[in-house]
């Protein structure tokens, strides 16, 4: 527990900023450690080249540790993924996170914002809950985890406007 604190007085600084191309490894490294299917290098490097996706990084000091996922697809735009590194969790990062991605969304004209979640996923809940999504719907064994199982999601909206 004491080394985000040290990394604060050290002077690292928590910033949410947008990505580089350079940062797909450590993009990829995070979803991996964070979800059964990460996602690889290659595939942020497709997403980072998109247009329509929006991507930020959180970053504290000089390493990145988390970041923030969405395609644009006219006035909406879906959350495709948010991680944040295991041992920075907890700590109100991701609130910070999201939320100032959801500003940067508003600023490019997205009205209204969709995600789904994994219905056990109760800290992810939470963070939606409290940003102001709600429930819209549900899908039946819809994440397939590495041991065969499948869970539900819901799906979740919030409206900017």
């Amino acid at each position: 527990m004491m080394s985000w604190f040290s990394d604060w007085w050290r002077g690292g600084t928590a910033a949410v900023e947008p990505v580089s191309a350079r940062d797909a490894a450590r993009l990829a490294q995070l979803h991996g450690t964070s979800f059964a299917h990460g996602w690889g290098e290659s595939e942020f490097e497709t997403m980072l080249s998109e247009r329509n996706t929006l991507v930020h990084r959180l970053r504290l000091g000089r390493k990145i540790i988390g970041f923030a996922v969405s395609r644009i697809g006219a006035d909406e735009a879906e959350i495709l993924s948010v991680a944040v590194d295991l041992s920075y969790r907890g700590r109100g990062l991701s609130r910070a996170l999201l939320m100032t991605h959801l500003g940067h969304l508003a600023g490019r004209g997205v009205r209204t914002i969709f995600l789904e979640v994994e219905e056990n996923n109760q800290p992810a809940r939470r963070l939606y809950d409290r940003a102001g999504f709600v429930v819209v719907g549900r899908r039946e064994r819809y994440y397939k985890q590495a041991n065969g199982e499948q869970l539900n999601a819901l799906l979740m909206r919030r409206d900017l406007s």
